[in-house]
């Protein structure tokens, strides 16, 4: 269970938080403060996972209060609430490590979704005990796709690559250059070029296939 604490100045406000948090799965709200110092005091004396931090605060900015909190609680997750887009402060509190930012007047859809992602995140790193590239791609956003992104060699088309792999895939006794021009609709000299770059990065490997008579030829076959 996700304990949270609102720290907001305007009870409206952190009324209406207090109710979209009721909507939320795993949550559970364990208090409420309207300045700095409450916010502070609070933590201090409770067990809180999960802040969310109005910006402005009677007695200071919460941007400020970030680094006053870390010092009590470093364990502490924050998620800045504000009505203000100014460029300054969003990049201060992104800096210190804040875990999400909700812009005033939320929905109840965006707030949802930004407490969920902090759950799912959360939970990522809870359930593992070591972390690997995979695990650091996905907590940073890099999608597989952009991993994929390959350079190919002048004259080495992605789709009809992909093609000539299929072919290889299908015959296990291995393919002659001749072959594989027929099978991909494509010349002899294409064919071989495209063979010869699989081969290149360890895709397929060739040999020469004597025969019974005439000169030997490569044969391509799929590693």
């Amino acid at each position: 269970m996700l304990r949270i604490l609102i720290a907001e100045d305007d009870f409206r406000v952190a009324g209406i938080h207090e109710q979209f948090l009721a909507k939320v799965s795993d949550t559970t709200l364990v208090g409420k403060v309207t300045c700095c110092e409450d916010t502070v005091k609070f933590i201090q004396n409770n067990d809180v996972d999960l802040i969310l931090l109005d910006n402005y605060m009677p007695d200071g900015m919460g941007v400020d209060l970030i680094e006053k909190i870390r010092l009590h609680k470093n364990n502490i997750d924050i998620i800045l609430v504000t009505a203000a887009t100014e460029k300054g402060f969003m990049e201060k509190a992104i800096r210190m490590g804040i875990r999400g930012i909700i812009i005033k007047p939320a929905t109840f859809e965006r707030f949802q979704a930004t407490i969920l992602q902090y759950q799912e995140t959360k939970a990522s790193f809870d359930e593992v005990d070591e972390i690997d590239q995979s695990f650091i791609d996905r907590y940073f956003g890099i999608e597989s796709a952009q991993l994929e992104t390959k350079t190919y060699a002048k004259g080495i088309d992605p789709l009809t690559l992909d093609k000539v792999k299929d072919i290889l895939v299908i015959s296990p006794k291995g393919t002659s250059v001749e072959k594989m021009g027929e099978q991909m609709g494509a010349s002899r000299t294409t064919a071989r070029r495209y063979l010869e770059y699989l081969v290149s990065v360890d895709y397929c490997y060739a040999k020469l296939d004597y025969g019974i008579v005439g000169r030997p030829e490569r044969h391509y076959y799929r590693k």
